[in-house]
């Protein structure tokens, strides 16, 4: 069974979406696993891999198996860029071309910004031979061009919830780079961040979440002269090497405030208080799913970010209800019948 997705990037939250993809699967299903990082992926799961960077070596190895799962994450989109669209467009056409079943499992959908992507993306949804969407906005967006198909919670929250521990612990920030935020437009989430600290006594964890494009961020903006000297003297960055090692962080936070959705969705699952910066629309729909605080970047702050401050202060030390993350963690269970079809 070929598994295609971002996996073997360096990024805790597509290792998530794999080992809940591996946990899944039915008992008697080998998967074949496309990765950029082989030798890492192959150690840390257990599974055989091919270099996903290479389609000549994807399609030789789509022959070698008998379905094809895309598993997580938002693969149909061209944000990334249209290439990367084509590159997905490729590997499904061959699967039906060979007579061999195509699943988008646990799939975001979007966003499509050109025409030309929507028109190729058109055929590719009525070609899979099972879907299943991660969010209502994905099964939304497949409707208007023509295939219909449920939608659950995102995979992540298939795996095991976790005690939390971190009453009057940490700040832990899961940040990244991102256009929206040049410069200055960094400053009233720093300064909140700062006066949150401060207000609180605190420590603030910088846990890196994409190892290549968000380690070092905190010298970055330090070096911008954008910290205050609180911040900088409360900041520490930390490495997570698995998404166990941030779900062990988490539970230990008296705060996560994450921009990535699976640093959101990972420090829920550690029991901990989480707040959304949301760079994407996928991260204020999370947010808004399981209720707690988000604040979209770029848009005007009032008051120098005082609503963002106290909307911390109000979620610090105080968990997402736990009742809210089951719900979620239930709707897993579409992801997991979509895979019973391998068993057929």
């Amino acid at each position: 069974m070929l598994l295609c997705g971002y996996y073997g990037e360096h990024n805790l939250g597509d290792d998530a979406l794999l080992e809940a993809l591996l946990q899944l699967l039915p008992a008697g299903v080998t998967p074949l696993v496309t990765a950029f990082d082989e030798p890492q992926v192959r150690e840390r799961f257990g599974v055989a891999t091919v270099q996903r960077r290479s389609l000549r070596a994807v399609l030789a190895a789509l022959g070698r198996c008998r379905a094809l799962v895309l598993g997580g994450g938002s693969l149909l989109q061209d944000a990334t860029s249209f290439r990367s669209l084509i590159y997905y467009g490729l590997l499904i056409s061959a699967a039906r071309l060979q007579g061999k079943p195509v699943l988008l499992w646990a799939q975001g959908l979007g966003p499509l910004r050109r025409r030309r992507s929507r028109a190729l993306v058109r055929p590719l949804l009525a070609a899979a031979t099972g879907i299943s969407w991660r969010d209502p906005q994905s099964a939304e967006l497949a409707a208007s061009l023509g295939v219909r198909a449920a939608h659950g919670a995102d995979a992540v929250w298939a795996l095991p919830a976790q005690p939390w521990l971190g009453s009057g612990g940490p700040i832990v920030v899961c940040w990244r780079p991102t256009a929206q935020l040049q410069a200055e437009a960094w400053r009233p989430y720093l300064n909140a961040l700062e006066q949150l600290a401060e207000a609180s006594n605190r420590e603030v964890l910088w846990l890196p979440f994409h190892r290549d494009q968000d380690t070092g961020l905190l010298e970055r903006l330090s070096g911008e002269g954008l910290l205050g000297p609180a911040l900088r003297r409360r900041s520490l960055e930390l490495q997570a090497q698995r998404p166990q090692e941030a779900m062990a962080v988490f539970r230990t936070a008296g705060l996560v405030v994450a921009m990535r959705l699976h640093a959101l969705i990972l420090a829920a699952l550690s029991g901990a208080p989480v707040a959304a910066l949301s760079y994407d629309p996928k991260v204020q729909a999370c947010a808004l799913g399981m209720g707690c605080p988000c604040q979209a970047l770029g848009n005007a702050l009032p008051d120098a970010g005082a609503a963002l401050l106290q909307s911390w202060l109000d979620a610090l030390d105080h968990p997402i209800p736990s009742d809210a993350i089951a719900a979620l963690q239930a709707g897993t269970a579409i992801h997991r019948e979509l895979l019973l079809q391998l068993e057929a």
